[in-house]
């Protein structure tokens, strides 16, 4: 019996992070044979759970959003308030689990019987949240696109571009990432034939989706680096490296992750590097930050430190 109670957990768990499965498929994974899957299929959905058939030569299984909520030791009014909290917490007002909650809550969606799914929608529009104002993003596109990330479905959007320009893009979906005040999707843009990092906030509307796709490889081992170093030196014409003399934790506390990119190189020492239309701006914002550094590159920015330094020296009339 407890056997038999794990492979029904395991066999859940597979559902939910593919939305279409073979028997055989399920077979191989479970180390089954198909009618055994088909048993198991058959007691999960007598406990409720709304796993539908899929049609075609091989057959199938999904999970689907069916006529009763699942047996999670929740009642329906549980269930909304899991939900809701899901939805608020995705939106950054708890710091940390954004990106967590998004998955937890593309899950839990996907089997809400559809009068839950309405209370949960009439309760997240008619409630106000007295927070600091930050572009925000519908729940419902984020679950949107961390279904197509998950199920390898491409996605059409219309987007705005970071210039302005009003564009329509065709993409296939990596996945998402949240820096704390902002979400972005990771993508290969098939129009372009390349990786883009997009804003979810630009997209408008609710992304529509389309075909399946194989995979790509990433365009990195280390996606938060990737993404971390597409906002703060890709988009700028100038760049430049410094050598902070202080701990990665204390830099990190007096920058933003969208505005620099910090590596940690010691204990006492973290590479900043930071993009700006031109470097001399660079000098007027790396004083406000109260360390000492070095310069590492590019070595005009050594000259440009030299002409602000003596400027300021002037100024406060040490001539």
């Amino acid at each position: 019996m407890l056997e038999t109670s794990a492979r029904l957990l395991r066999l859940l768990s597979l559902l939910q992070v593919r939305k279409d499965w073979s028997g055989p498929d399920l077979a191989r994974r479970l180390d089954v044979d198909v009618r055994t899957i088909r048993r198991d299929v058959d007691k999960l959905r007598s406990l409720g759970y709304p796993v539908d058939s899929v049609p075609g030569v091989a057959g199938g299984y999904r999970l689907g959003a069916g006529a009763e909520l699942p047996p999670l030791l929740l009642d329906d009014d549980e269930a909304v308030a899991v939900a809701v909290g899901l939805r608020t917490a995705a939106n950054g007002t708890v710091a940390g689990i954004e990106e967590t909650s998004v998955r937890a809550l593309a899950k839990l969606e996907q089997v809400l019987p559809a009068r839950l799914r309405r209370r949960v929608n009439a309760l997240q529009t008619h409630t106000i949240a007295l927070t600091p104002s930050v572009a925000t993003v519908s729940p419902d596109v984020l679950t949107t696109i961390a279904g197509a990330c998950r199920d390898h479905q491409r996605l059409r959007f219309a987007y705005t571009a970071r210039v302005g320009d009003a564009t329509r893009r065709h993409v296939e979906p990596l996945g998402l990432a949240h820096t704390g005040r902002r979400w972005y999707l990771v993508a290969w843009d098939v129009d372009r034939d390349d990786w883009r990092t997009f804003r979810i906030d630009r997209i408008e509307g609710e992304p529509a989706l389309g075909a399946r796709f194989t995979p790509r490889e990433p365009p990195a081992a280390d996606l938060a680096d990737y993404v971390a170093r597409q906002l703060t030196v890709a988009p700028h014409a100038r760049q430049a490296r410094l050598i902070m003399h202080a701990p990665y934790e204390e830099v990190a506390a007096r920058t933003s992750v969208t505005a620099v990119h910090l590596e940690r190189i010691d204990d006492h020492r973290t590479r900043l590097t930071v993009g700006a239309p031109s470097l001399p701006e660079v000098g007027l914002w790396i004083g406000t930050l109260g360390l000492e550094f070095e310069v590492e590159g590019p070595p005009e920015l050594a000259g440009h430190f030299r002409e602000l330094a003596a400027r300021l020296l002037r100024a406060a009339g040490d001539r």
